[in-house]
């Protein structure tokens, strides 16, 4: 039997370490894991009941059930979030959207500062929006509809409900 060479264990060792850095990774909740890539652990709700993310930093988020959370906006979750992560931001995002007056909008990306600040940006359309990042520092609890939000827009928005297609010319025309 031949003895085996110091070259030949160093990609043994390499793939050791990858799975054991994915292995470290899937062990982390979704809120310690975003912190590692400099963003806020509240950007998700509470109710993430499970998440997987891929080499490739694509990732996808599930949660128990829709929900919204008022942050300087209100913001609405669907049960399945994904898109693509890395260091200081979240590009190619799909299942968050803001309310802005009587309309919803996608956010399409999420980016913080490098070096960190005490800002966020939010890419919505063409829009790119700064806020405070400190909202976003703790993780906050769902509520399950628009009835608690103190407004008539919630209720609007429920008598009012778009049918998807025609939401989604309605959201095509105000970014063209």
């Amino acid at each position: 039997m031949a003895p085996f060479s110091k070259s030949g264990l160093i990609p043994i060792l390499l793939l050791l370490l990858s799975a054991a850095a994915r292995l470290s990774l899937s062990d982390s909740t979704v809120f310690e894991l975003l912190p590692k890539y400099g963003l806020p652990s509240g950007l998700l709700p509470a109710s993430v009941s499970n998440y997987t993310l891929s080499d490739d930093g694509r990732f996808v988020v599930v949660l128990d059930k829709p929900c919204y959370i008022q942050f300087e906006y209100l913001v609405y979750y669907e049960t399945k979030i994904t898109g693509k992560l890395s260091y200081g931001a979240i590009t190619d995002l799909k299942g968050i959207q803001v309310q802005r007056l009587f309309f919803w909008f996608d956010v399409d990306e999420i980016r913080v500062d490098l070096p960190p600040s005490d800002s966020i940006y939010f890419t919505v359309g063409i829009i790119n929006k700064k806020l405070d990042v400190d909202q976003f520092q703790s993780v906050h609890s769902c509520r399950d509809g628009l009835s608690g939000s103190g407004s008539c827009l919630g209720s609007l928005k429920r008598v009012i409900q778009l049918p998807s297609p025609l939401e989604e010319e309605i959201k095509m025309l105000l970014t063209e």
